[in-house]
């Protein structure tokens, strides 16, 4: 080997997607992680936000306005998907990467994947986060096949899943959740606030303007009941600052004024004193069980969306930790289920000590078991497969 091919080797390059927020953070651990294996020399370039520039990293395409939810938001920002899937297709083949790591956000990442794989075969792919086969759509396993090379999954149960449908090579590498345990879990103080009173109520309405819109007048209507009940709570509402002041217009005629709080350190402090939970189904809800704060939860989309979600989904939950522990132990109100009436008494049931509340607590402190990494940290396990993979 000469010393020219010898360096190539010792610098490879690695180029990652990631399309929107949640992807955005996995990509800012997986550099990190990837920089202490494979030193300074690593180049890394790509598609992402804030969190993968902090980590040195430029986004050759923008991706603002790239996040999507629902099945009715693709067709209304399809011409700019459609631009921004050709130009980071362009960029990747310009770069001729070592490895490729597109990361969630199947609808845009699967896209550029399939575009690169077909016109430069000889780059591997690695999807970082399984699509929902699980939910809805399992033919795409057997076709991400075709330019998928290794698939990492963040929940346990998905390699068997994808060896099922005959999906790609799949390794369970970890949530990144578990990289926050020690902020999520009380200390002895802490938890003696959870049983003390007025019990912390959490309410988690949504990260999306569409979701405060969708779920803030239900939610205030729910503490309503609650507190007609006789119920007491302090109810902490945690939100992000773009979305501050629609919070509190949409809370000013609560019955009860939530405490907003906008910090991550905030957030986490609020999760571990929390007693109980009201929450939009989502990741939160898995954030929740690992802090083991029992929840109610609740989703609600258009009547289009709904009729098509019910036609495909698979699975008798859509809640992760129900998922993973394999038992619906949260409840949920979807649709029109989603309503004050509903939640009130199921939330109240998690406030005060019953079975259902014990149910919830018991089956949250088996989680950690379930999805251990045997002590590595999902970040690095996620790096030592994408090195594994290099040309």
């Amino acid at each position: 080997m000469s010393a020219g091919e010898s360096d190539a080797r010792k610098s490879p390059t690695i180029f990652l997607i990631a399309a929107e927020e949640s992807g955005d953070r996995l990509g800012s651990g997986l550099i990190r992680a990837l920089r202490e294996r494979l030193g300074p020399g690593l180049k890394i370039v790509g598609v992402g936000g804030r969190h993968m520039a902090e980590q040195g990293m430029r986004s050759l395409v923008p991706i603002d306005e790239l996040a999507i939810i629902g099945f009715m938001a693709i067709p209304k920002r399809l011409p700019v998907i459609l631009r921004r899937i050709r130009e980071a297709t362009d960029e990747v083949l310009k770069q001729r990467p070592d490895v490729l790591v597109i990361i969630d956000s199947p609808d845009f990442t699967h896209r550029v994947a399939r575009r690169v794989r077909a016109r430069d075969p000889s780059i591997p792919i690695v999807d970082y986060v399984s699509p929902t086969v699980w939910v809805w759509r399992p033919g795409r396993a057997r076709k991400m096949r075709a330019y998928v090379d290794r698939l990492l999954a963040v929940l346990p149960f998905e390699p068997a899943v994808h060896r099922k449908l005959s999906g790609p090579p799949c390794t369970y590498v970890g949530h990144p959740l578990l990289d926050e345990l020690g902020t999520l879990r009380p200390d002895k103080q802490e938890l003696a606030r959870r049983s003390a009173a007025p019990p912390l109520l959490l309410v988690l309405p949504g990260s999306r303007r569409s979701e405060i819109k969708r779920n803030m007048a239900i939610f205030g209507d729910t503490l309503r009941l609650l507190r007609a009940q006789g119920v007491a709570f302090e109810p902490v509402l945690p939100t992000v600052p773009g979305l501050l002041d629609s919070v509190r217009a949409a809370a000013a005629d609560w019955p009860v004024q939530p405490r907003i709080v906008v910090s991550d350190d905030d957030k986490k402090a609020a999760f571990r004193t929390a007693r109980a939970a009201l929450a939009k189904s989502g990741t939160v809800t898995l954030e929740l069980a690992l802090a083991g704060v029992p929840m109610v939860t609740a989703y609600r989309v258009t009547e289009i969306e709904a009729f098509i979600a019910r036609r495909v989904i698979q699975t008798s939950s859509i809640i992760l930790a129900n998922l993973i522990l394999g038992e619906n132990v949260i409840p949920e109100f979807l649709q029109q289920d989603f309503t004050a009436e509903n939640l009130a008494p199921a939330l109240r049931d998690i406030v005060e000590d019953t079975p259902a509340r014990q149910r919830q607590v018991e089956a949250f402190a088996r989680l950690e078991d379930i999805m251990s990494t045997g002590g590595k940290r999902p970040s690095e396990l996620a790096a030592d497969n994408v090195i594994a993979m290099l040309r």
